[in-house]
């Protein structure tokens, strides 16, 4: 095995490492307290909306979001 390959392989593992350390259950007793507004990644579904169509209208790309079209902002 060569250096190339036996770093890779660490930076794998590594990578792997983080990935699971970071799962964790989710007790029943909690699930209420994740389930609240301010926890919501975000908080104005409305504004993401926006947001959304409003890059995907400069950017003049589509995919990911909602919005379809051009780069006119004409959909």
């Amino acid at each position: 095995m060569n250096i190339k390959n036996l770093a890779l392989y660490f930076l794998w593992a590594i990578g792997f490492g983080l990935s699971i350390s970071s799962c964790t259950p989710v007790k029943p007793w909690e699930r209420g307290t994740l389930a609240k507004s301010y926890m919501s990644l975000y908080t104005n579904p409305e504004q993401r909306i926006f947001q959304n169509h409003n890059y995907s209208s400069r950017e003049a790309t589509t995919g990911g979001g909602s919005a379809k079209g051009g780069g006119c902002g004409c959909n």
